[in-house]
C-alpha cells in the first residue's frame, strides 16, 4: 500500500475550507455520540408506547451499541473502497433516515431493526471526523483540531441525558430521534459543499474471515456485558455461552490477522508505541466517563429524588468543564506538553471522584455541580493530548483505520466500565444491606427510642427502606472510589508515551 506524505496532505484541497469542514465533521461526530445516551432517559416511555417489558426495551439500547461496535472497525476498508467523501455523506444520510424510522416505529421489532440500521450507519462518523481533522490541520495545529473533535465526542454523551429528558418531557420520546433531522441535513449539505476527496491509497483487500471473527467477538462481548446484570451473570448459562463465543472468536481473529497476507487490521500499527499505549488509555478514559454518568443519574433520581429533567440539568455543568478545558488545551498543548496535561487531567479526575465517594443522599446540589465541573476539566485535559499523541507518529496511511480502532476501544471501555460498576453496585448494596441489618435490634440506640414503631409492619418496612438507602449510598461511594484508583493507575501509562515534539503532534514520521 502506498503512503500519503505530509507534503501531500498540506496540498490537500480540504484545507481551503478548513473552518467549514471542521464545523461539519464536528456536527457529525456529536450527532453520533449524542445518540449513544440520548435515548436512555426516554426508555420507560418507549416501553409503554411499544408494549415492551423492561428487558425487551433494553434492546433499544443494546441493538445500537452492538451494531455500531461491529461496523466501526470496517471504516478503514470502506473508506478505501468507496472514498472518504462518498462514505461520509452516505453514513450521514443513512443515519438520518434510520433516525426518522426509529421515531416513527410502531412496534418493538421495528424499533430494534431501525436502531441496528442507525448503529451501522453511524459507526463511521466519529472515526471519519477524527481522520478528516488530522488531515486538514498541519502538525503544529493538531492539538486545536483534536480539541474541536473532542467537543463533539465527549460532550455528546454528557448532554445526551439532559437533552433527551427535556425533549421527552416537553414533546414526547419520538423527538429524541427526530432531533437528528435538522442536524443531519445541515451536516450533509456542508459535507457536499466543502469536503474534498483525499489522495487515494492502493486499494486494500478485504479480509472476510478477520472481519467475521472480530464482529462475532465484539457482538458476543457486548451481549455478555449488557445481559450479565439482567440475568445474574454467571448464574445463567447464556452468559457462559457468550463468554465462550467471545474468547474463541478473539483467538481466531488474532490467529487470522497474524497469519494472513492481507489482514483486516494492519498489525504494524501496534508496533507504534504511542498508538498502542493510546488504546489502553482511551479504554480507561471511556470507562471512567460513561460509568460515572451511569452511576450519577440513578443516584440523583433514586437516592436524592430528583426529577429526570432536574437530574439532567445538574449533570450539564460537567460538559461546561470539559468544553473549557478542551478549548484551553488546544492553545497550550504545544507549550506545556501532552504528558503534563494528561497527568494533570487524571489527577483532577481522581480528586473529583474522591470527593464523590464522600457523597451522601443529602449532599448539596452545589457539591455535585462542583465535582462535575472538576471531573469535566480533568477529562478534557486528558482527551485532547491523548488523541494528538496517539496519532502523532502513526503514518497517514493508517489514519482512518487507526481512528476507527481508537474509537472502538473507547466504546468498549465505556461498556466494560458501565457493566463492572453496575455489577459492583448490586453486589456492594447487598453486602452493605446485610452488614447494616446485622447491627439493628430494638435495644440498640437510637433504634431503642423507635421500638414501638419498629415492631409494627409499617415501621419495619420504613426501617428496611432506610437501611436499603444507606446500603446503596455506600455502594455508590465504593464505586466512585474504585474509579478514582483506575484514574490514578492510568498515569504510569501516560509516562510511557514518547515525549518531545512528536508526542504533541509537532512532527510526524
Amino acid at each position: 500500500m502506498s503512503d500519503v506524505t505530509s507534503g501531500e496532505l498540506s496540498r490537500h484541497p480540504l484545507r481551503g475550507h478548513r473552518a467549514a469542514t471542521t464545523l461539519c465533521v464536528m456536527m457529525a461526530a456529536m450527532m453520533q455520540a449524542l445518540d449513544a445516551t440520548i435515548a436512555n432517559v426516554a426508555l420507560p416511555y418507549m416501553q409503554g408506547s411499544l408494549s415492551a417489558t423492561p428487558e425487551q426495551a433494553n434492546w433499544v439500547l443494546t441493538s445500537y451499541i452492538v451494531a455500531a461496535a461491529i461496523a466501526t472497525p470496517a471504516t478503514g476498508i470502506l473508506e478505501n473502497r468507496l472514498g472518504r467523501r462518498k462514505l461520509f455523506m452516505g453514513a450521514v444520510a443513512g443515519f438520518v433516515i434510520a433516525s426518522m424510522l426509529c421515531g416513527a416505529a410502531r412496534s418493538l421489532d421495528q424499533m430494534v431493526i431501525f436502531r441496528l440500521l442507525q448503529g451501522l450507519c453511524g459507526a463511521p462518523l466519529v472515526p471519519l471526523a477524527q481522520s478528516v481533522l488530522l488531515d486538514a490541520y498541519p502538525p503544529e495545529q493538531r492539538g486545536s483540531a483534536m480539541a474541536i473533535f473532542g467537543l463533539g465526542v465527549m460532550l455528546g454523551p454528557i448532554i445526551g441525558p439532559s437533552l433527551g429528558g427535556w425533549l421527552t418531557d416537553t414533546y414526547n420520546w419520538r423527538w429524541v430521534f427526530y432531533v437528528n433531522l435538522p442536524i443531519g441535513l445541515l451536516t450533509a449539505a456542508g459535507l457536499f459543499v466543502f469536503l474534498a476527496e483525499p489522495p487515494r491509497a492502493v486499494k486494500m483487500r478485504f479480509d472476510v474471515l478477520g472481519f467475521a471473527f472480530l464482529s462475532i467477538a465484539i457482538a458476543s462481548l457486548q451481549l455478555f456485558l449488557d445481559r450479565g446484570q439482567q440475568v445474574d451473570w454467571f448464574a445463567a448459562s447464556e452468559i457462559w455461552i457468550e463468554l465462550g463465543v467471545f474468547l474463541l472468536s478473539i483467538y481466531l481473529f488474532l490467529v487470522q490477522i497474524l497469519t494472513v497476507e492481507h489482514p483486516f487490521i494492519a498489525t504494524e500499527m501496534f508496533l507504534n508505541r504511542n498508538f498502542a499505549l493510546g488504546q489502553f488509555l482511551i479504554f480507561g478514559v471511556g470507562g471512567i466517563l460513561l460509568a460515572t454518568l451511569a452511576l450519577l443519574t440513578p443516584y440523583l433520581e433514586r437516592l436524592m429524588n430528583y426529577p429526570v429533567l432536574t437530574a439532567g440539568l445538574v449533570l450539564a455543568p460537567r460538559g461546561l468543564g470539559t468544553m473549557a478545558s478542551m478549548l484551553l488545551v488546544g492553545r497550550i498543548i504545544d507549550r506545556v506538553g501532552a504528558k503534563v496535561l494528561m497527568v494533570t487531567g487524571l489527577l483532577l479526575t481522581a480528586q473529583a471522584l474522591h470527593q464523590m465517594s464522600l457523597f451522601t443522599p443529602d449532599v448539596p446540589t452545589s457539591a455535585i455541580i462542583r465535582t462535575g465541573i472538576v471531573q469535566g476539566l480533568g477529562l478534557g485535559l486528558v482527551f485532547v493530548p491523548l488523541s494528538t499523541s496517539t496519532f502523532a507518529t502513526l503514518p497517514p496511511r493508517y489514519r482512518t483505520q487507526g481512528t476507527a480502532f481508537f474509537n472502538l476501544m473507547r466504546n468498549i471501555g465505556s461498556s466494560v466500565g458501565i457493566s463492572v460498576t453496575g455489577f459492583l453496585l448490586t453486589r456492594y448494596s447487598t453486602m452493605m444491606h446485610a452488614s447494616i441489618a446485622e447491627t439493628i435490634n430494638p435495644f440498640r440506640a437510637p433504634i431503642h427510642n423507635l421500638h414501638p414503631a419498629v415492631t409494627s409492619i409499617t415501621g419495619r418496612a420504613s426501617l428496611d427502606l432506610l437501611v436499603t438507602e444507606q446500603a446503596a449510598a455506600i455502594a455508590y461511594a465504593n464505586n466512585f472510589l474504585l474509579m478514582m484508583y483506575a484514574a490514578v493507575l492510568l498515569i504510569p501509562l501516560v509516562l510511557l508515551l514518547r515525549g518531545g515534539p512528536a508526542a504533541i503532534g509537532l512532527r510526524t514520521k
